[in-house]
């Protein structure tokens, strides 16, 4: 039995460490219902009921993650004053 509860307060702990970072990592247009500094304090307060909360009512789409360049880049037009082959044929 002590086991049992041991996992479920690991398990209620990594989940509200979880909803804690993800809310402060996420950018403010991405929360609904509070601001951000609102959902941390809920999070932060009211544990694994607030994060459970959050994960419900307070996330917008995904979180945002970083794009990586792409293979065939479109080629970059420079104006005149950058262009070298404008400028070596003043």
């Amino acid at each position: 039995m002590v086991k049992i509860e041991g996992f479920l307060f690991l398990l209620s702990a990594a989940l509200t460490l979880y909803t804690f970072v993800d809310c402060a990592m996420r950018d403010q247009t991405q929360l609904k219902k509070l601001p951000k500094w609102g959902w941390l304090l809920i999070i932060l307060f009211f544990g694994l009921f607030g994060a459970v909360g959050y994960l419900i009512l307070g996330r917008e789409g995904k979180l945002s993650r970083p794009q990586f360049p792409q293979k065939n880049p479109k080629p970059r037009i420079l104006p005149p004053d950058d262009n070298p082959d404008f400028l070596r044929g003043l």
